[in-house]
């Protein structure tokens, strides 16, 4: 699938900065080549905005968030507020128009791997049928070993395609902190999925020169193969 899905740990893991990350790497050095970019169900202002401002996307609102609810909450209880439902059709309907007139999406999700998307079905369930392939997020933080064995046992169970993980520094961090925070070696033996890189910590996560460098750093091979 010409796909990748972007997922967490937990909100504000760093789905953004990887998004944008890939984008601009993919808009300077692949121009030939199209790119779309989505974010499925968005819940307050943030990155579809983002988004549009950064990136010559050649998409409408719509095109790059079908479900978009003006709660900052959780899918199922931003849409009660507004006597509205998450209507996954749209969106299954808004990737396939997108994916049959682009080279490439990047799709990112909300929240983490858990986060509830309907009444019923997390953002795992939605990748896992789908068939998306996958990339997870994880915060080089205290506790990040044991949120990522976590995730990545959910999506285990869900059958989401998870292809790597990406680490990402949300404040500075020194190399001896990512090693003792985010072993590598450690993660990818508990979890049997290949860390394909770490993502440092950004003063401006609008460069996108900077951002295109910092993603070029990342394995690529893993991520954005079709």
């Amino acid at each position: 699938m010409n796909a990748l899905f972007i997922t967490g740990t937990d909100t504000e893991a760093g789905k953004t900065v990887l998004t944008t990350a890939l984008a601009a790497y993919w808009q300077k050095y692949h121009p030939s080549r199209s790119l779309g970019i989505m974010k499925p169900i968005q819940s307050g202002e943030g990155d579809r905005q983002l988004y549009e401002q950064l990136f010559s996307l050649e998409q409408s609102s719509e095109e790059i968030t079908p479900l978009y609810f003006q709660a900052p909450l959780a899918p199922p209880i931003a849409a009660a507020k507004e006597n509205r439902h998450v209507d996954l059709a749209v969106v299954w309907q808004a990737f396939n128009s997108l994916s049959a007139r682009r080279d490439f999406i990047l799709v990112e999700a909300l929240g983490g791997l858990g986060s509830p998307i309907t009444e019923e079905l997390t953002v795992a369930d939605l990748a896992g049928e789908w068939r998306l392939p996958t990339v997870l997020v994880v915060p080089v933080k205290l506790g990040a070993i044991s949120h990522t064995v976590a995730n990545v046992a959910l999506a285990k169970q869900l059958k989401v395609n998870l292809r790597g993980i990406v680490l990402n520094c949300t404040q500075p961090r020194t190399d001896e902190e990512i090693q003792d925070l985010t072993p590598k070696e450690l993660i990818q033996s508990l979890t049997n999925i290949p860390v394909c890189g770490c993502l440092p910590y950004l003063n401006n996560s609008q460069d996108l020169d900077k951002l295109a460098q910092v993603a070029s750093d990342l394995d690529l091979e893993i991520l954005l193969k079709n």
